[in-house]
């Protein structure tokens, strides 16, 4: 006889489970069948994060071949949106075939484009920008018309944008703080505290951009998660609408916050940063919790 239970805390939107127990005179012994329907059925598009979700360091994190195909064929369109700001959508694109799976430059949306979408959105082609970053951002500027100057022309800014910079020093962030204190505007890719390295947690971008922020008393304009400027430009590329679009992560305050920001479900996946006694006590709810990304994709 059939009867209804939930398994694990999964969220109000997740189906329940349906255990049909068997008793068998032989063996006396009760034979349970259980499926378990992660995904929303209004789900149509996935917001997928990197770090922490598909892989860890250089290490994939299960068969990515195989998950995104699965991903395929259930009909699930998606994007990598990532907070790394170092790396172009290009060389992302090139990692993620190393693991066997096949994306285009438009799948994999960094917190570098969207920094640069968000500055398109008040200043236009041509405009003189200072940056302290990596290609992955300078990249992004460019493509948008933007003018990026080189510290010794950093005076004649019109904005400020700060990324992870593995070669940042005091002059960079000299200049930074005299353009934003004299009022020219500063935009951030994210405010990561730290980056992910083999060798453990290193200092982020957040961290660097902590230096301007006490310096001036002026917080930037936070293009990357939790902010929406990553979220919007995501689900545009996907033509899709929040509630048919799931966000997926591995940090609570990044990819959850961000998610619900802007109207979407939420899936976090234990492989990462946060945890599950972190996740059950999070509010608002989150939509699912999964051990990983391939038990989430089913």
């Amino acid at each position: 006889m059939g009867r209804w239970t939930r398994v694990g805390i999964f969220g109000e939107k997740v189906q329940e489970i349906i255990l049909n127990t068997t008793d068998t005179k032989s063996t006396n012994e009760s034979i349970v069948f259980f499926v378990v329907k992660m995904l929303p059925p209004q789900i149509k598009s996935l917001i997928i994060d990197m770090d922490g979700v598909i892989w860890r360091a250089d290490a994939p994190i299960g068969n990515l071949a195989a998950i995104f195909h699965r991903a395929r064929e259930r009909g699930l369109r998606f994007v990598f949106a990532t907070n790394n700001s170092t790396r172009t959508s290009g060389q992302y694109v090139e990692r993620l075939k190393e693991f066997g799976v096949e994306v285009e430059p438009w799948q994999v949306v960094t917190s570098s484009q969207a920094a640069a979408h968000a500055l398109a959105q008040t200043f236009p082609p041509g405009t003189k920008v200072f940056m302290i970053g990596e290609d992955g951002l300078r990249s992004p500027l460019e493509e948008k018309g933007f003018d990026v100057l080189s510290t010794e022309d950093a005076p004649q800014a019109q904005a400020v944008v700060m990324g992870m910079d593995r070669e940042v020093n005091f002059q960079k962030l000299v200049e930074a703080t005299l353009l934003v204190r004299s009022g020219i505007p500063l935009y951030a890719t994210n405010t990561d505290k730290t980056f992910p390295t083999p060798r453990g947690q290193i200092p982020g971008a957040g961290a660097w951009i902590s230096v301007i922020t006490t310096a001036t008393g002026v917080e930037p304009i936070v293009a990357g998660k939790p902010s929406p400027f990553l979220m919007d430009l995501s689900m545009e590329k996907l033509d899709s609408l929040p509630h048919e679009t799931l966000v997926i992560g591995d940090r609570l305050e990044t990819d959850i916050a961000a998610g619900q920001g802007v109207g979407c479900a939420t899936a976090l996946v234990l492989t990462g940063v946060s945890t599950r006694k972190q996740a059950e006590s999070w509010k608002p709810e989150i939509d699912i919790i999964a051990d990983d990304l391939a038990t989430l994709i089913g």
